[in-house]
């Protein structure tokens, strides 16, 4: 891109080999624990003030990117420095290291998960796991709404109607968050022709008012494209707002796993290093084999990919306007309000007794209280059922 290319000639910014870029990334994808912030932060730190391969703003604006087009925020900032390296083919290029080391992981634990998920120590652990999982689901939620809806009510009352709807319907419904994202466009930043006929629409925000299947056919690895594709346009504000969305599509439309091995799956995303979305590889896996992780992981990262290299160019030029900027509010608003919708029908299957409670809230307590690495918790959370399976 010039205008990168122009400023690092103007600071003295030496552009290193690309095949740098793709070292860096594979060590990322191997030991970036901690969730997407965490992954962006040591992104910052390492390639703009440490090493100074990248000029800041080029960084930020690729944060902003991430945090207007669907899709998990660490894959595509990861994607959005190989863009500016060597436009579209770079950004897929850089992907593959940072993705690699994480489908492999899952992949090695779906390939045992299968063979030997009725072992009552494979049972014991996951007694654990779920209830742990629904904490950082939790707390996830609460985080996304705060950084998004700050003291807007209107934002608070789009993630209130999400949740309820998500908890009362056990469904997550997609459309919600595109018509939350034009709410807002409509009462922020309406378009001219509204405007003329519609000035008392904006409300000012200071107002108080299935059984494992690894021989899957031809039909049902279509079935993961369209399905996982359709995923990865629907991931707003963070890797787990895809967790109501894949719930609804794995469990009660194809019925291809129990609501139990779903959070089984929600938990590998979680404990492996990488994006959270490579929970579709785990899912891939028990559905349709390797074939099948491979077709979900590559669906499901398609619609990010081009989330970044499509509008890289125009967004640069219009992420300060007010109707790019409200759609992206409301839709947000609404993936909050989903994941907490979603985190109530999760913890009716996680929480089944007291034993599971007192790992749910703990974990909770934990999380609230210090800033504990998620993937410990899956860890802690798995040796607590150990103990008290």
């Amino acid at each position: 891109m010039a205008g990168a290319a122009e400023r690092e000639e103007a600071t003295g910014i030496e552009r290193p080999p690309f095949r740098a870029f793709l070292r860096y990334f594979l060590g990322l994808g191997t030991w970036g624990f901690g969730g997407p912030i965490a992954t962006v932060g040591y992104m910052q730190r390492d390639l703009v003030e440490k090493r100074e391969w990248l000029h800041k703003q080029d960084f930020l604006n690729g944060v902003a990117l991430g945090q207007t087009m669907p899709g998990p925020l660490a894959a595509q900032v990861c994607m959005w420095v190989g863009y500016l390296q060597r436009g579209a083919l770079g950004a897929f290029v850089i992907s593959i290291p940072f993705i690699l080391p994480s489908f492999a992981v899952v992949l090695a634990v779906a390939f045992f998960y299968v063979r030997y998920q009725g072992l009552d120590l494979v049972q014991a652990l996951f007694y654990g796991i779920a209830p742990g999982v629904m904490a950082i689901i939790a707390i996830a939620a609460v985080k996304l709404s705060r950084l998004t809806n700050r003291q807007d009510w209107r934002l608070w009352g789009i993630s209130a109607v999400t949740l309820v709807v998500t908890a009362v319907t056990q469904s997550e419904i997609a459309v919600l968050f595109i018509a939350a994202g034009l709410l807002m466009v409509v009462v922020e930043a309406p378009p001219k022709f509204l405007r003329r006929f519609g000035a008392g629409l904006y409300l000012s925000p200071v107002l108080q008012p299935a059984s494992l299947a690894v021989a899957a056919t031809p039909e049902t690895h279509l079935a993961l494209a369209l399905f996982f594709f359709k995923a990865g346009a629907f991931i707003f504000g963070s890797g787990l707002a895809i967790v109501p969305f894949l719930r609804e599509g794995v469990v009660n439309q194809y019925h291809w796993l129990s609501p139990d091995q779903f959070l089984d799956a929600v938990a590998m995303g979680l404990i492996t290093p990488g994006p959270v979305v490579i929970t579709a590889a785990f899912i891939g896996y028990l559905v349709g084999g390797l074939l099948g992780a491979a077709i979900a992981t590559v669906a499901i990262f398609t619609p990010i990919y081009l989330g970044v290299v499509v509008p890289g160019r125009w967004f640069i030029r219009h992420q300060d306007h007010p109707q790019v900027g409200a759609f992206v509010k409301g839709a947000t608003a609404a993936a909050a309000g989903a994941i907490g919708g979603a985190t109530i029908v999760l913890t009716r299957q996680a929480v089944i007794d007291t034993p599971t409670a007192l790992v749910a809230l703990t974990s909770l307590a934990v999380l609230w209280r210090w800033k504990v690495p998620e993937p410990l918790i899956v860890v802690a959370s798995a040796a607590a059922g150990l103990l008290l399976y």
